[in-house]
C-alpha cells in the first residue's frame, strides 16, 4: 500500500530522502578530513541500484589544479568504473552546490539526479545563483533536490572558512 503525506510524498519518497541523508551523513565525515588540508567538499556517484561508482574531494590546492573540484574527480572515477560518458541513471551527492562548471559537466554527463545539502549563493550552479539546468542550452533535463543536511553542509564550509581568515 502506497501511502502520500501532506506534502504528496509518498512512503517511498520518503525512503530516498532518508537515504539521501545517509550518503550526506557519509560525505560530511569525509569532507571533515579532507577539510584539515584542502576546501571540504565531497562528492560520490551512485549507479542505478545505489552503488556508489565515484568519489571525489576538491585537490585544487593540493594538485594545483583549476578543475581539481570534488564533481569532475568523483564523474572521472565514474566513468572509468562504468566505462561510459553518460549517466542519466546515476545520482551525484555532493555537500555543495555544484558551481557553474561543474553544473555545465553534469549536464554535459547527462546525470540523471544532483542531490546536493548547501546552496551556493555566490558560485552555484543550479539554483543558489544560476540555475544552467533550466537555460535554454541545456540539451538534458536532471532532477535536482537540494537541502540535504543543509545546516550541517552550510556549517562545515563556515568553519573551514573562518579557520582561513584566521590564519592570514
Amino acid at each position: 500500500m502506497r501511502y502520500i503525506f501532506e506534502n504528496g510524498n509518498s512512503n517511498k519518497d520518503l525512503q530516498k530522502r532518508t537515504n539521501y541523508t545517509l550518503w550526506m551523513n557519509s560525505i560530511l565525515r569525509r569532507s571533515k578530513e579532507i577539510g584539515k588540508v584542502e576546501l571540504p567538499i565531497c562528492s560520490m556517484i551512485l549507479d542505478e541500484r545505489g552503488r556508489c561508482i565515484g568519489r571525489g574531494v576538491n585537490k585544487r590546492n593540493i594538485n594545483k589544479d583549476p578543475l581539481g573540484h570534488a564533481e569532475i574527480m568523483a564523474l572521472r572515477q565514474a566513468s572509468l568504473i562504468k566505462n561510459d560518458w553518460r549517466f542519466n541513471e546515476c545520482t551525484i551527492i555532493t555537500n555543495l552546490e555544484p558551481c557553474t562548471m561543474c553544473s555545465s559537466a553534469l549536464i554535459q554527463a547527462r546525470m540523471g539526479k544532483v542531490i546536493f545539502g548547501a546552496y551556493d549563493k555566490k558560485r552555484g550552479g543550479l539554483g543558489g545563483s544560476i540555475d544552467l539546468s533550466k537555460h535554454e542550452s541545456a540539451h538534458h533535463r536532471m532532477e535536482i533536490i537540494g537541502g540535504i543536511l543543509e545546516d550541517e553542509c552550510s556549517q562545515i564550509l563556515k568553519i573551514w572558512f573562518k579557520k582561513m581568515r584566521t590564519r592570514k
